[in-house]
């Protein structure tokens, strides 16, 4: 197994996940995770030890805000344009009224996930969806472990309050 393949491939999935909530549109994710899969290709000499997950998100999130910065001014696609019904499932069927439930409630997380800026948006994602220990994501977002919890903790509070405004608006 090539040392890409053995540090790298088993992060696409993250990386894909990382990118499709900062730019909010699931073309560009893809272009962007293979942007950063060629960059970390070209530059795997320069990782030396350490989280490569971390090193590869990293790549994946500067590659991010590079399209974000491109696309300024373009319309982009909703997050949840192209969900498959089986990625919107419960995983267990449990009847078609919590099944109703459970897609609208994934859906105004979606909205209120989208609705924070950016730099809340990444915290939340790698911390909640990917899992990521405190260090690695100061190794991703390029900021010290304090402000990593500090801007955790108010990730959490503004997508409470988004929730709670998208729930007195139904």
């Amino acid at each position: 197994m090539t040392r890409f393949e053995e540090l790298i491939a088993p992060h696409l999935d993250a990386a894909y996940n990382l990118a499709r909530w900062l730019t909010g549109n699931d073309s560009a994710a893809r272009d962007v995770v293979q942007e950063s899969a060629l960059r970390a290709f070209r530059f795997l000499q320069r990782f030396a030890e350490g989280s490569a997950k971390a090193w590869f998100l990293t790549i994946v999130r500067n590659e991010s805000y590079t399209w974000l910065k491109a696309s300024a001014g373009h319309r982009w696609v909703a997050i949840d344009d192209d969900l498959s019904a089986d990625e919107t499932a419960p995983a267990h069927q449990q009847g078609p009224e919590l099944a109703a439930i459970h897609t609208e409630n994934a859906a105004l997380l979606q909205q209120a996930l989208c609705a924070l800026p950016p730099a809340y948006r990444e915290v939340i994602v790698l911390k909640e969806l990917e899992d990521m220990p405190y260090k690695d994501i100061a190794l991703v977002v390029d900021i010290p472990i304090g402000t990593v919890m500090s801007r955790l903790a108010r990730a959490r509070a503004l997508l409470k309050l988004e929730l709670l405004k998208l729930h007195d608006h139904e």
